[in-house]
């Protein structure tokens, strides 16, 4: 398989990697949940802590300037990522679950009212589904789904008559279980001629394939650092301009005010309006490492990489497994991401994790925060494997071994 990516090289820059598990090398593959972090980020943040911390938008003093100018920076990098038209379309929020919750705390509460409709998928994280469920208990609104097909893509067929009389269509670019990948602009278009808003799920999707927020003509884009080789507790809500101006703050507090009296308060411009308190300066200025990191990359050669990468692992599997390997998801490399689900013999996915790990393989076993779609598919759980830009076929080879020894170990 021809790659386009230096896997030895990436890997050589991921400290973690040369750690040993039970006596084997480690094999990471849970990426989906949360990325691998490069020395780059690593060293970024120590700089920072080391050589100029202080708080952010308060101190005029020399080392306040510069960690100022460091988290904004990020910010840009962040807007440039994800193809926004200026950096201040980007707010800062603890992750994306955040994100979608600020939308519907915010904008929604403003602009949904009983009767109304949401629209989401089959597909969908809890982070998209359960504030819509909190929101619909308070406006008496109704939900809509969009099912899923037996290929694992989103059926449209219905797509003109689920949104009509809809305030907003929620998605996820790439589903986090299956690796589905949706049609952003398909989906966006519909929800416009609808009249509907669109919110995209981009956690998935931004670390792995090129984002572009215009293109999409998203209204609101949420997404994490963690999985894109950054820091935890950082995450951003893209959303256009006109909207964030409009919309009422999420938390009250120093920074997202202009002013404060005994008789009320003003809110601070945006995105400041939505960062109460002090924000998550080191993280910010870590994840605008990673961006770095994969813009250096090039994420058309991310992209590359991990098409043909899952393609080696599907075909592996099968390969060696068979029937007695139930994988969900599309087979089709283009329409995925590199998220494998799959159940193995009928074995639980808890088991088969726990037994590959004794191999050195890290894999995520679980509802994977997809109770509904777990339902669609008939499964309690699924065992995952995820792959990224430091994965490679070895480690592909590592998980079919680990997952031979689980048949053995089973007494299949």
């Amino acid at each position: 398989m021809t790659m386009s990516l230096d896997v030895a090289r990436i890997q050589a820059d991921f400290p973690i990697l040369k750690r040993q598990v039970n006596g084997r090398r480690i094999v990471y593959l849970d990426s989906a949940s949360s990325s691998e972090k490069p020395v780059q980020v690593l060293d970024a943040m120590d700089r920072l802590y080391r050589e100029s911390y202080a708080n952010v938008h308060r101190g005029v003093y020399t080392i306040a300037e510069e960690t100022t100018a460091a988290f904004e920076n990020a910010r840009s990098k962040v807007a440039s990522f994800l193809g926004a038209n200026e950096p201040h379309e980007v707010v800062f929020v603890r992750n994306a679950t955040e994100a979608i919750n600020l939308v519907a705390y915010t904008w929604a509460r403003a602009n949904v009212r009983p009767g109304d409709a949401i629209v989401l998928t089959e597909l969908e994280h809890h982070a998209n589904i359960v504030p819509w469920h909190i929101l619909a208990a308070e406006r008496d609104i109704e939900l809509r789904w969009i099912p899923l097909r037996s290929d694992y893509l989103l059926d449209l067929t219905n797509l003109e008559q689920l949104l009509d009389g809809a305030k907003l269509l929620a998605f996820s670019a790439m589903s986090n279980v299956l690796g589905t990948i949706t049609d952003v602009r398909r989906m966006t278009d519909a929800a416009h001629a609808a009249g509907a808003l669109a919110l995209v799920d981009a956690c998935q999707s931004a670390p792995h394939v090129a984002t572009d927020v215009r293109a999409w003509d998203a209204d609101f884009v949420a997404c994490s650092a963690h999985k894109m080789l950054g820091p935890s507790g950082i995450g951003a809500l893209w959303a256009r301009r006109e909207l964030l101006e409009t919309m009422p703050p999420f938390l009250g507090g120093g920074e997202m005010i202009s002013n404060v009296t005994t008789q009320g308060f003003t809110s601070n411009e945006i995105p400041w309006k939505f960062e109460a308190g002090t924000p998550a300066i080191t993280e910010a200025v870590g994840w605008g490492a990673a961006v770095d990191y994969l813009t250096g990359l090039g994420m058309d050669a991310v992209r590359e990489h991990e098409i043909g990468l899952t393609g080696y692992a599907l075909h592996r599997l099968r390969e060696r497994f068979g029937e007695e390997l139930a994988i969900y998801g599309p087979l089709d490399t283009s329409q995925r991401g590199g998220a494998i689900s799959f159940l193995f013999r009928g074995i639980h996915a808890h088991d088969i994790s726990q037994v590959v790990d004794q191999h050195g393989v890290c894999v995520r076993a679980g509802h994977h925060c997809a109770k509904p779609l777990m339902g669609v598919l008939g499964v309690p759980a699924t065992t995952r494997a995820s792959v990224y830009i430091y994965n490679d076929e070895n480690d592909i080879d590592a998980l079919v071994e680990a997952l031979a020894a689980a048949e053995a170990f089973f007494a299949f």
